[in-house]
C-alpha cells in the first residue's frame, strides 16, 4: 500500500499527497458527516471539495441505515466510454461542430420505439422525466470526443477493443429531474434523516434509487448514440460507472450500505476518470482495497466556488475565448456564465488527482486521452 493514504482520525481517511489541493473546509464536512449515526467509515479522495452540507468527492459506510442526503440528487451520475469509427486523421471540427445542433431538446419520435425497447430489457418503468431522456443537462456534465494521447498498459488497452487512429466518446451525465424529485420527496418527508434499514421507507427510497440508477445509464447511452448518430458514426460501449449511489458492501465482516458522493466504484473494472474540458482523461484499472473503501477519485475536483469563477476570469477572458482550451480543443457551449464556472482553472489539474492515487498504489494506467470537441449546451439546458 502506498503512502499518499492519511489517516485523519479512527474512522476518517484521505487519500492525498502533501501536494494535493485540499480545502479545510471540506476536509472539515468530511469528518462532520462521519459522526452521523451509524457510519462507521469514510474516505475523501484526491478530488474532494465542499458541497451542499456534505462533501463530493467522498465515501461513506454505514451499518443498518442509508442517508439518501449523501447520494444526492442526481442518482447514478456516471461516466460512460464509447470508442467510436471517427477517425483521428479525417477530424474536421468546424463540421463536427455544426452537426450538433439541438442536444438540449428531447428525442425525436423516431427515437421513441428504441427508448421503449431498452426501457424494458433494463426493467426500468416509463417515468414522467422521460422527455429528458437524452440530454446531457448543465453543471459539470458534458459529452466530449476525444483522442488518445499516451499508452500506459497495451495489454490492457487492446483488449479494450480501443484503436490508435479512433477517437473516443466520454459521457458525463445522471438522472436528471428523475434523481431531483426522488431527494425532493426524501427530504420534504425525512429532511435530512437516514432510513432504517428494516423499514418501509428504506425500502421504498431504495426502489426508486435504483430505477434512478438504470435511468441514468440509459441517459448515457442515448446521449451517446445521439451524438454517434449526428455525426455519421457507429460506436460501442466501453464502460459505465455511476459514482453517486448507495449498495450494500461488506465491511470489516459486516454488512453494510455504501455511500458515494462523487465517487468511482474501483470494484467494477476499467474506469475513465476525466480533467476539466482542458484538460486530460485517463483510463485506469483500478487496485480494490478496503483502505480506500472501495473507490477513486470521479474526475479532478473544484477549486473554485461556481460564483466566483466569472469575477476571477473575465478580466482576463472573454466567454467567446472560453470555446477554446491551451490543448487546442473546442467547446460547444452557449451558456456564457456556464462558461465561466467550467473554466479549467476553477478545477484541480487531473495530473495531481491521478498521482495521489498512484502514490497510494490505487491504480495503474492504462491510457490518457486528450479533448477534442466538448459539447456542454446550446442554451438553454434544464
Amino acid at each position: 500500500m502506498g503512502t499518499s493514504i492519511q489517516s485523519l482520525s479512527a474512522r476518517v481517511s484521505l487519500v492525498a499527497t502533501p501536494d494535493t489541493w485540499i480545502e479545510s473546509k471540506a476536509i472539515q464536512q468530511l469528518e462532520k458527516t462521519t459522526e452521523l449515526e451509524g457510519i462507521v467509515s469514510s474516505a475523501g479522495m484526491p478530488d474532494l471539495h465542499p458541497g451542499r452540507g456534505y462533501p463530493i468527492g467522498a465515501v461513506f459506510v454505514a451499518q443498518q441505515r442509508i442517508y439518501p442526503a449523501l447520494v444526492g440528487n442526481d442518482i447514478g451520475c456516471g461516466m460512460s466510454l464509447w470508442k467510436t469509427g471517427l477517425q483521428v486523421r479525417k477530424v474536421k471540427l468546424e463540421k463536427l461542430e455544426r452537426r450538433l445542433h439541438d442536444l438540449d431538446g428531447p428525442l425525436d419520435e423516431a427515437w421513441h420505439e428504441f427508448v421503449s425497447r431498452r426501457q424494458r430489457e433494463l426493467g426500468l418503468a416509463p417515468t414522467e422525466w422521460d422527455r429528458a431522456l437524452g440530454t446531457i443537462g448543465g453543471g459539470n456534465h458534458f459529452a466530449e470526443l476525444q483522442q488518445l494521447d499516451q499508452v500506459g498498459d497495451p495489454s490492457v488497452l487492446e483488449s479494450t477493443g480501443i484503436a490508435k487512429n479512433q477517437l473516443v466518446l466520454l459521457v458525463h451525465s445522471g438522472s436528471r429531474g428523475f434523481g431531483e424529485r426522488i431527494l425532493r420527496q426524501h427530504v420534504d418527508q425525512f429532511s435530512h434523516q437516514g432510513l432504517r434499514e428494516d423499514t418501509e421507507e428504506f425500502a421504498a427510497y431504495l426502489r426508486q434509487h435504483n430505477q434512478a440508477l438504470l435511468y441514468a445509464r440509459l441517459n448515457r447511452e442515448l446521449i451517446a448514440r445521439r451524438m454517434l448518430e449526428r455525426l455519421a458514426a457507429n460506436g460501442e460501449p466501453v464502460l459505465d460507472v455511476n459514482h453517486n449511489l448507495v449498495a450494500p458492501v461488506a465491511y470489516q465482516g459486516q454488512s453494510c450500505w455504501i455511500h458515494r458522493k462523487g465517487a468511482t466504484p474501483a470494484d467494477q473494472g476499467l474506469v475513465m476518470i476525466p480533467g476539466s474540458r482542458g484538460d486530460y482523461s485517463y483510463l485506469v484499472t483500478p487496485k480494490p482495497t478496503a483502505a480506500s473503501l472501495y473507490s477513486l477519485a470521479h474526475g479532478a475536483g473544484r477549486k473554485w466556488m461556481r460564483s466566483d469563477c466569472k469575477g476571477r476570469l473575465s478580466p482576463r477572458y472573454r466567454a467567446e475565448q472560453l470555446e477554446r482550451t491551451a490543448l487546442g480543443s473546442r467547446v460547444i457551449c452557449k451558456d456564457k456564465a456556464l462558461l465561466y464556472e467550467e473554466a479549467p482553472e476553477a478545477y484541480k489539474a487531473i495530473d495531481s488527482v491521478i498521482d495521489a492515487m498512484l502514490q497510494a498504489d490505487l491504480i495503474t494506467v492504462v491510457a490518457r486521452f486528450k479533448p477534442v470537441l466538448t459539447y456542454k449546451t446550446q442554451g438553454g439546458c434544464k
